[in-house]
């Protein structure tokens, strides 16, 4: 079958490991399912594979891809649960929890093996490419905001970096859910597209919000952590689930962490229950994933590099026919 794989790694170069061609059907495993994929969503993750980040070099070739919408073995409409072993379901109790491509060949693929447990009912109101865009940067986001910040409809958020799939999740759900979102972006036409999102107002990364936040979406790291700090206001919450510029920040404000008793804290997917109320927060409300270009899958390569330059406002999407 067709894939788009980790060939190698490249620390420095990520795209030079990465090869388009012939894998392997997926292997028949007791409590494992194949799903046929219809639609797949590109992630950062898929490019911290290629440098090696969570993904040893004796687990190569593998076919990258988390997220996935497709058809399942008995014909039904079906969206993966990329968090594998969260509940020994598939793979024994005694394996830790692992996103899918550390150790288990991708959805970038016309075929994807997964356990039957991770597999949840497409609604019939998306479609494969939305739904495929959920289950890794939306579910991040959701559970950011909801699970983690404990925001609230009528709450402010500051959501950073607008344009990455995490934060254009957080803008679009903030936005459906009553929050009252600012937005922040070094691009002028991304700060336009957020605020046509649903951000309240979009700003130049650093610039001086109108109000202190309840709360802040961080997905960026060491470049605006300063800024997401001083945005909060007294007890409120810092939630952070990436580092896409580094993760040593010039001035970690640890005194205005404890002076003003601000609560930081990580947060990492989310839960099978969690991907379930998302996919029906989304069917209800008909809020709908942001997608920046959708590509038939031996086009991988284009999609990877958008995401590597970060020219991009939403997901990258492949399809496999």
């Amino acid at each position: 079958m067709f894939a788009a794989y980790a060939a190698r790694i490249d620390r420095d170069q990520p795209l030079n490991g990465l090869e388009l061609g012939e894998r392997p059907e997926p292997e028949a495993r007791p409590g494992w399912t194949t799903v046929t994929v219809k639609a797949a969503s590109l992630n950062h993750h898929d490019l911290w594979s290629l440098r090696g980040v969570g993904l040893p070099e004796e687990k190569l070739p593998m076919i990258l891809g988390c997220d996935a919408a497709g058809i399942d073995e008995d014909g039904n409409e079906v969206v993966l649960h990329s968090v594998i072993g969260q509940t020994g379901h598939g793979v024994g109790p005694d394996e830790p929890r692992s996103i899918l491509t550390e150790r288990y060949q991708g959805t970038f693929a016309e075929r994807v093996s997964v356990p039957r447990w991770n597999v949840l009912p497409k609604p019939k109101e998306l479609s494969f490419e939305e739904a495929a865009c959920l289950p890794t940067a939306w579910l991040t986001a959701y559970r950011m905001l909801f699970t983690n910040a404990g925001v609230r409809p009528g709450d402010s958020v500051l959501v950073q970096g607008a344009g990455g799939g995490v934060a254009t999740a957080a803008i679009a759900l903030g936005k459906a859910a009553g929050l009252r979102v600012f937005a922040t972006s070094r691009d002028e036409a991304k700060r336009k597209r957020a605020v046509e999102l649903g951000a309240v107002e979009a700003f130049a990364p650093g610039a001086r919000l109108p109000q202190r936040v309840d709360a802040v979406i961080e997905t960026v790291g060491a470049a605006t952590w300063s800024h997401s700090v001083k945005s909060l206001r007294p007890g409120g919450t810092l939630v952070i689930s990436g580092a896409t510029s580094g993760d040593r920040p010039a001035h970690a404000e640890l005194t205005r962490i404890f002076f003003l008793e601000l609560k930081v804290v990580g947060s990492t997917m989310g839960s099978k229950d969690e991907l379930e109320d998302l996919l029906s927060f989304c069917a209800a409300t008909g809020v709908r994933p942001v997608i920046d270009e959708v590509l038939p899958l031996d086009r991988a390569r284009e999609g990877f590099e958008k995401i590597a330059s970060g020219e991009l406002f939403g997901k990258v999407v492949l399809t496999t026919s």
